[in-house]
C-alpha cells in the first residue's frame, strides 16, 4: 500500500522552475541509500549531534557524487536524495531531512509491493525525525503552525526552519587548507581534549580528504582511457589539483576553484561568496607566470558556471564580485572581467551573478555589465555600496568595516561573510492583512477568521486615517511577533539535532569557541522576514485615506463590501482607487503613505527579532513567485486591484501603476531607509531597441540613481516589445528567453503561467 504524506508536515520547500538532472544512480541503488542513511541515523542516537552528522554524512559521501562530465574541468557534481543531509530546500533538505512530496514521488517509479513497502517504513521514521517536520510540530503554545494550522497555505504569515544563505569565509579555506584547519582544531583541543563538536571537525576533515582521494583514484582510471592529448593534460590538472588540496592550501587558480567547489558540496552550500576576492590572487599569479592562458582560465570560470546551473536551485547560486573591502582589487577584478564575459556568453539563470558597485569601480567593468544586460542576460544584478555598507552597519549592529563584506544571497537577503546567520525563515503578507483587518479578523478570501484575537476595531466604529492605521498596524505587529519568535526557536530546533559541522568550521567565531553556529559558535545570529505586497498594501492606505477621510466619497463598510464583492455593482468606487495616486511615480502623497508603512514595518521587525535574542533582524523586500502565489490567495484590495490578482513585484510599483517613466520609479524606490532592512529589491524593464539607443542615457541614470538618489539595487530586464506575449503563446520558438522574476532569474516559458502574466503586467520602458 502506497503511504502519501502531506509536504505541508515540513514546510514548503523551494519552487524548482526547472528541473534537476535526474539522479545519475539507479533506483534500486537509491533505495538503498536512504535505507542504509535512515539505519546509521538510527544507530547513532544518543551520540553527540555533531559525530551523528558526520557519521550519516558518510553514507552519502562520496558515493553520491556524479561522474565527471567529459567537458568538466572540476569534478564534484552530487545528486541530493530525498532523504539525507543538508541546509537548504533548494538542495535536498534542512538537517536530516526527509522531502515527502519528493519521496512519493520516488515511490511511485517502483513496480514491486514489496519496495513500495520500504519506502512507507521509511515515511513511518521520519515523520517523527525530519528537522524541518519536529518544528512544525513543536511549537504550538505561541507559534503560527498553530495559530494558522487549517489555513497554511492562505496564511497571512508563514514561518519554517532552514538555513538558507550561509556565506562561507573562503578566504581561510584557501589560505590555511585542510591541514591548517586540522592543525587550529587540535591546537584548541589542548585546552578542551574531549570537546565535542571539534571532535567532529577533526571526522569532517577526514571526510574531505576522503572525497579527495575517491575522485583521485577515479581520474587516475579515468586518464588511462584517454586518448586525447589535451583532455589527458586537463584530467592530470584535476589529479593533481586534488593531490595538493586534499591535505594542504591551493597554489593554481584551477587548485582554488576544485577546492571551493568541493567543500560547497559537503556544506550544502549554494552560494559562493564574493569570488573574486577569493581567487584573483590565484589568477593574476597564473597569468602573470604563463601557468595558464586567459582562454583557459575563461574556460574554467565557465565550466564553474555550468556547474552552479546544473545543480538549478532556483533563487540562488550566488557570484557576487567587485565593491570595498577586498584584498586585493587589481586581481579580483581580473576575475571580475572574465565573468563577465562568460556571463555575457553563457546566458545561464545561474549563478545569480552580481556585480558590487563603489566608488573604485573600472568604467570598462561598468560598461561590460551595460553591454550584459543589453543583449538580455538579465546578470550581472547591481548593488550600490555607497548605500549598503552604512545601511547594513547601522541594521545589523557591526562596524562599516565588517559590513564591506556583506554578501547578497536567494532573492536579495544579506548576510556577512563568514559572521552572520540571517536566514529568512518567515514571510509575510501585508496586503492579505489589510483585508483580515478590515473584515472584523476574517479573511474574505476563505472566510476564515485570523484575528488571532487581537481587539480590532470594526469599520463603522473608525473615524479618522490614524485610527484607522493604528489597528492595522496592531494585527500587522501581531504577526510580526509571532514571525521573530519563530525565526529564533527555528534556530533552536534545528541546534538540538545538528551542528551543520562544515559550515561552522568556515564561520567567525565556532572553532575559537568550540561550539558550531547554532549553539553561540557564529559571531552574529540574526535573520530576515520576507515581505510581500508592501506596495499594494501602502496603494491601498492611500485610496482609504483619500476617498474615505480626506473626500469623503464612500465610508470603510462600503469599501469593505465592494471588496467583498469584488467590485461587482461597484466599478465607479473602483475607477476612484485605481485614480488616487500610486507609488513609483515620485509622487510626494502617494510615497509619505509607503514611506510611512515601510519605517513601522521595518523597526518593528527589527526590535521584535532583537526581543527574541537575535543579534540583528530585519525585513528584506523581495519576491520569488511568492507575490504572484500569494496574490491569487488573496482578495480584493482597496488599491483597485481585484480578486486573485498578483501582489506587487518586490519593492517596485504594481504592474502598469507607474506612469511617469523609469526616472519617477527610481525616484520612489530610493526614498527607503537604508538602516532598517537587509534588503530591497528592484527591477526594471526596457524595451531592447530603446536600451541600446539609449546606453549613454541609461548609463547616467543608473549612476545618478546609485551615486545621488542613494538606490541600493537595480536588477534589469531588456527584452523585445511583445516578446513575453508571444512566448506565452508560442513558447516552442523562446526556449532561451531569460527574465527577471525578481530576486531571480529564469527561462519566461518555464515559467508558471500566472507568474509569466505578471511579467508582462510590469511597465516596458520604451521611454524617459
Amino acid at each position: 500500500m502506497t503511504k502519501q504524506v502531506d509536504e505541508g508536515l515540513s514546510g514548503r520547500n523551494n519552487v524548482e522552475i526547472e528541473s534537476k538532472l535526474p539522479c545519475e544512480k539507479s533506483v534500486e541503488e537509491q533505495l538503498e541509500v536512504m535505507e542504509e542513511y535512515t539505519r546509521v541515523h538510527k544507530a547513532t542516537h544518543g551520540m553527540p549531534k555533531g559525530i551523528r552528522e558526520i557519521q550519516c554524512m558518510k553514507v552519502l559521501y562520496p558515493r553520491m557524487f556524479r561522474t565527471r562530465k567529459k567537458e568538466d574541468f572540476f569534478v564534484g557534481r552530487y545528486d541530493a536524495l530525498p532523504i539525507g543531509f543538508g541546509a537548504v530546500t533548494s538542495l535536498g533538505g534542512v538537517g536530516h531531512y526527509c522531502v515527502f512530496g519528493k519521496l512519493n514521488t520516488f515511490q511511485e517509479k517502483l513496480k514491486d509491493p514489496k519496495d513500495k513497502e520500504r519506502i512507507n517504513k521509511l515515511i513511518d521514521y521520519w515523520v517523527d525525525h525530519d528537522v524541518k517536520g519536529k518544528f512544525a510540530s513543536k511549537y504550538n503554545d505561541k507559534v503560527i503552525n498553530k495559530v494558522f494550522s487549517n489555513t497554511a497555505l492562505t496564511a497571512p504569515c508563514e514561518s519554517s526552519a532552514r538555513l538558507s544563505g550561509m556565506m562561507l569565509d573562503y578566504n581561510k579555506l584557501v589560505e590555511k587548507g585542510i591541514a591548517g584547519l586540522r592543525q587550529e582544531t587540535l591546537s584548541r583541543m589542548c585546552d578542551d581534549p574531549d570537546n565535542e563538536f571539534y571532535l567532529a571537525v577533526l571526522d569532517a576533515l577526514d571526510l574531505f580528504t576522503e572525497c579527495c582521494d575517491f575522485y583521485i583514484e577515479k581520474t587516475e582510471k579515468e586518464l588511462e582511457n584517454e586518448k586525447d592529448p589535451e583532455a589527458q593534460e586537463d584530467l592530470k590538472t584535476i589529479i593533481q589539483s586534488l593531490q595538493v588540496i586534499r591535505n594542504d592550501p591551493p597554489e593554481t587558480f584551477h587548485q582554488a576553484l576544485q577546492m571551493i567547489w568541493l567543500y560547497t558540496a559537503l556544506a550544502g552550500i549554494i552560494n559562493y561568496g564574493r569570488l573574486d576576492d577569493v581567487v584573483g590572487t590565484f589568477l593574476k599569479h597564473d597569468l602573470d607566470s604563463g601557468l595558464i592562458t586567459y582562454s583557459k582560465a575563461k574556460a574554467y570560470v565557465k565550466c564553474l558556471w555550468t556547474l552552479i546551473e546544473n545543480k538549478r536551485t532556483t533563487v540562488n547560486g550566488r557570484v557576487i564580485v567587485g565593491g570595498r573591502g577586498r584584498k586585493d582589487p587589481e586581481a579580483a577584478d581580473i576575475f571580475t572581467r572574465i565573468a563577465l564575459d562568460v556571463c555575457h556568453e553563457c546566458r545561464y539563470v545561474e549563478p545569480q551573478f552580481t556585480l558590487r558597485l563603489y566608488e573604485d569601480t573600472p568604467d570598462d567593468i561598468f560598461d561590460k555589465a551595460m553591454e550584459c544586460l543589453a543583449d538580455g542576460a538579465t546578470y550581472p544584478t547591481l548593488y550600490n555600496d555607497k548605500v549598503h555598507v552604512p545601511g547594513l552597519a547601522h541594521c545589523m549592529k557591526i562596524s562599516e568595516k565588517e559590513a564591506e563584506q556583506y554578501a547578497m544571497f536567494g532573492c536579495g537577503e544579506m548576510n556577512i561573510v563568514g559572521k552572520t546567520v540571517g536566514t529568512p525563515n518567515a514571510t509575510i503578507n501585508l496586503l492579505k492583512t489589510l483585508n483580515i483587518f478590515m473584515n472584523d479578523g476574517v479573511d474574505p478570501y476563505d472566510n476564515v477568521y485570523k484575528g488571532d484575537g487581537v481587539a480590532l476595531k470594526k469599520m463603522k466604529d473608525i473615524k479618522s486615517y490614524d485610527e484607522f492605521y493604528h489597528y492595522y498596524l496592531l494585527l500587522v505587529d501581531h504577526y510580526l511577533d509571532i514571525l521573530a519568535y519563530s525565526q529564533a526557536k527555528s534556530y533552536e530546533v534545528m541546534n538540538e539535532d545538528v551542528d551543520f559541522v562544515f559550515n561552522s568550521i568556515l564561520m567567525d567565531d565556532c572553532l575559537a569557541k568550540g561550539k558550531p553556529l547554532l549553539d553561540g559558535g557564529v559571531k552574529y545570529l540574526g535573520g530576515c522576514c520576507e515581505t510581500f505586497g508592501n506596495t499594494n498594501a501602502a496603494d491601498a492606505l492611500v485610496a482609504i485615506k483619500k476617498l474615505v477621510f480626506e473626500e469623503k466619497r464612500y465610508s470603510l463598510t462600503e469599501i469593505n463590501d465592494a471588496l467583498l464583492a469584488d467590485f461587482e455593482g461597484y466599478e465607479k468606487m473602483r475607477k476612484d482607487m485605481l485614480d488616487c495616486p500610486k507609488y513609483g511615480n515620485d509622487d510626494d502623497y502617494a510615497d509619505s503613505v509607503y514611506l510611512d508603512l515601510y519605517n513601522h514595518i521595518s523597526k518593528y521587525t527589527r526590535m521584535a527579532g532583537i526581543n527574541n535574542g537575535l543579534h540583528h533582524y530585519g525585513i528584506v523586500i523581495i519576491n520569488n513567485q511568492t507575490n504572484t502565489e500569494w496574490g491569487l490567495r488573496t482578495s480584493a484590495s482597496a488599491d483597485g486591484r481585484k480578486n486573485k490578482v498578483f501582489l506587487n513585484p518586490s519593492n517596485n510599483p504594481q504592474g502598469g501603476a507607474d506612469k511617469k517613466g523609469p526616472t519617477a520609479v527610481l525616484k520612489s524606490i530610493s526614498k527607503i531607509d537604508s538602516r532598517f532592512h537587509l534588503g530591497s529589491v528592484q527591477n526594471i524593464k526596457f524595451q531592447t531597441d530603446f536600451f541600446r539607443n539609449n546606453m549613454d542615457k541609461i548609463k547616467l541614470l543608473f549612476k545618478t540613481y546609485f551615486d545621488r538618489l542613494g538606490g541600493c539595487q537595480l536588477m534589469v530586464t531588456v527584452v523585445d516589445a511583445g516578446a513575453l506575449e508571444d512566448a506565452m503563446v508560442h513558447p516552442e520558438k523562446y526556449p532561451d528567453l531569460i527574465v527577471r522574476v525578481s530576486g531571480f532569474s529564469a527561462v519566461f516559458v518555464n515559467l508558471d503561467k500566472e507568474v509569466q502574466k505578471e511579467l508582462v503586467s510590469r511597465t516596458l520602458n520604451a521611454r524617459f
